[in-house]
């Protein structure tokens, strides 16, 4: 009843009811509202219906007309466009929601209509990322976590339907929501506790102790799951140990936390000789990670800052817990990252910034890898897969050489060509000596500028590495020894104020040909173009002796009347000079004359 006006003026509740002849045929229920209003007698107040019926109502008509857009291969917006609409969707449909009940029914209609609008672009941004969110915790995760609160395993799967109904509520990126700390430390010799011990509930030693204190510190950080790669990998299946390692530095990089364990050090000063920061693996464990806590020996923070990588990282809802903030002391912020500097050889602010992954910076990103340390040699490759981008088959067995020969071939696939900054010796490669033998390689390259010249076409074809090069000729001006090899110099006649030295630790032989292939060319239209500071190959080949015919060599006085030519002679396939790497020449400023520039050849780096 009414409680102003006349009082024998009843109002009706407005009812959800289903609508009898409904177009749709399944029952889709309709919004009816249904009011008894005196005109004339001043306000009348609207009893609203249930508000959750209503979202209900619209939303299974508009869950069943975004569905049949779909069907209809009908995409009016994209899932992008809809993830970037979804703050303000959400606002509007709050608003035209309240508006909807404080104006006259005839305006209610176009305000519904809005309401529709809004709310299907709302529902299909929800769908959206949520989709989002299932394709990363099937994906980009790690196969199983230990939950803290009982020390067990939790399959991934389980892990997405626990932070499903909390991240429908905030939605956001995922790895905001599904967190988990990963351990990074340095393996004993034996005890570390196993995938089988930990399921079977019988773990025990130092290893489990160590385990232990990594999941207690995880929960400081208020973590409810953690990963650690002594157990969490069931190393008994090739194909998950197998996905495990061309994951992991995926694995690292989505963790909220990523907790170091440096079991040789007691201070900052200590870590330059720490063996944590010489092995293959923890190079990705420290680039990967956004956020980075180091703990000595004891387990005691190493600094005061929440997060080693980046000491103004704002995580107030990320770390809240009061023992672990009692027990921070705090430093300079850069003393660890410059101490880690000097230990690993990485910038420091490619320490501190975050790393992206990619097949470029090959020579410089190498070097870093140089001095490391693994305990199956296939690792030195397998462990720099995450650094580079790339992803390799995993056969253990196959030795050194061979894992990093497809390490360096996958790499060349991008075509940067700082992938042949390199100098010493090749790996021993079935078909070309263009490959680097290790990390190691890279440690005396050069600092050279690549940068305008593009992606490098390089193949590996049973020839060799097919590279196109722009071609100068080169003469040996001398070649003198020098201690245990040769101190050589080279000009190139076409332009005589290059002069090129090189140091082999042998002669060059005077019957070959010799020339300067340059990498960082440019082409303008069909005409390469050559940089003012180009790096290039010295390059060598061969007479063809399988191509030799012996032939009389008269002399001119023997035949009155006739000229004779000697037979043109044949040369094998280009090859590099071994042990001299890329070189940098300053030409001059060149002029706009045909007989300067070569045209591209591809030769068989072999």
């Amino acid at each position: 009843m009414s409680m102003t006006g006349d009082r024998n003026v009843k109002t009706e509740a407005p009812a959800l009811l289903p609508e009898k002849n409904s177009p749709h045929g399944d029952g889709t229920h309709a919004l009816i509202c249904t009011s008894t209003e005196r005109p004339g007698v001043g306000h009348q107040p609207r009893t609203h219906p249930n508000r959750s019926l209503v979202k209900m109502a619209i939303a299974s008509t508009l869950y069943g007309s975004v569905k049949m857009l779909y069907i209809a291969g009908l995409r009016p917006f994209s899932p992008r466009t809809h993830l970037s609409i979804l703050p303000l969707g959400r606002l509007k449909l709050s608003i035209i929601f309240k508006q909807f009940y404080y104006r006259p029914r005839l305006e209610r209609k176009d305000l519904f209509q809005r309401y529709i609008i809004a709310c299907s672009l709302v529902l299909h941004a929800e769908e959206c990322y949520i989709d989002e969110f299932d394709r990363y915790a099937r994906n980009d995760i790690p196969i199983r976590l230990i939950r803290l609160t009982d020390m067990t395993f939790v399959e991934r799967n389980e892990v997405r339907e626990h932070f499903r109904t909390s991240y429908i509520k905030r939605l956001g990126q995922p790895s905001d929501t599904l967190r988990y700390a990963i351990l990074s430390h340095r393996w004993l010799n034996q005890g570390e506790p196993t995938y089988e011990e930990i399921k079977a509930g019988t773990a025990a030693g130092l290893g489990y102790e160590k385990l232990k204190k990594f999941c207690e510190k995880a929960e400081e950080y208020n973590m409810e799951f953690a990963w650690s790669d002594t157990c969490c990998i069931n190393k008994s299946s090739s194909t998950e140990l197998d996905e495990s390692i061309r994951s992991m530095f995926r694995w690292y990089g989505n963790s909220a936390i990523c907790i170091v364990h440096l079991a040789q050090s007691k201070t900052i000063e200590d870590m330059m000789e720490d063996e944590w920061t010489e092995r293959c693996w923890t190079l990705q464990e420290l680039l990967a990670p956004a956020r980075i806590k180091f703990f000595n020996k004891h387990w005691v923070p190493m600094t005061g800052d929440r997060n080693d990588k980046d000491d103004k990282d704002d995580i107030n809802e990320f770390l809240v817990s009061r023992p672990l903030l009692s027990s921070l002391r705090r430093r300079e912020p850069a003393e660890i990252l410059e101490t880690l500097e000097r230990a690993t050889g990485i910038p420091y602010d490619d320490l501190r910034r975050k790393f992206s992954p990619s097949p470029s910076e090959v020579d410089k990103r190498m070097t870093w890898a140089a001095r490391r340390k693994t305990t199956r040699v296939e690792d030195v490759a397998y462990s720099l897969m995450g650094m580079f981008d790339v992803s390799l088959q995993i056969a253990y067995g196959e030795g050194e050489d061979r894992a990093f020969c497809r390490l360096i071939e996958v790499i060349m696939q991008a075509g940067d060509p700082s992938v042949l900054n390199w100098k010493g010796e090749a790996a021993k490669h079935h078909t070309s000596h263009a490959i680097p033998r290790s990390p190691q390689s890279f440690i005396a390259y050069k600092s050279l500028e690549f940068e305008g010249s593009g992606r490098l076409e390089m193949t590996m074809t049973s020839l060799g590495l097919r590279v196109p090069l722009v071609i100068f000729p080169l003469s040996v001006r001398s070649n003198m020894c020098a201690g245990h090899g040769y101190s050589i110099t080279l000009d190139c006649p076409l332009c005589p104020s290059i002069k090129i030295d090189i140091d082999t630790s042998y002669r060059l032989d005077s019957i070959d040909q010799y020339a300067l292939g340059i990498v960082n060319y440019s082409l303008i239209g069909h005409v390469p173009g050559i940089r003012g500071k180009s790096a290039g190959f010295i390059l060598h080949r061969e007479p063809d002796v399988f191509h030799y015919v012996p032939v009389c060599e008269p002399r001119s006085t023997a035949f009155v009347g006739l000229k004779f030519s000697p037979p043109e002679e044949r040369f094998a396939e280009w090859k590099l000079v071994e042990e001299v790497g890329l070189v940098q020449v300053d030409f001059p400023i060149i002029p706009d004359e045909p007989h300067w520039l070569y045209s591209p050849m591809q030769p068989f780096l072999d």
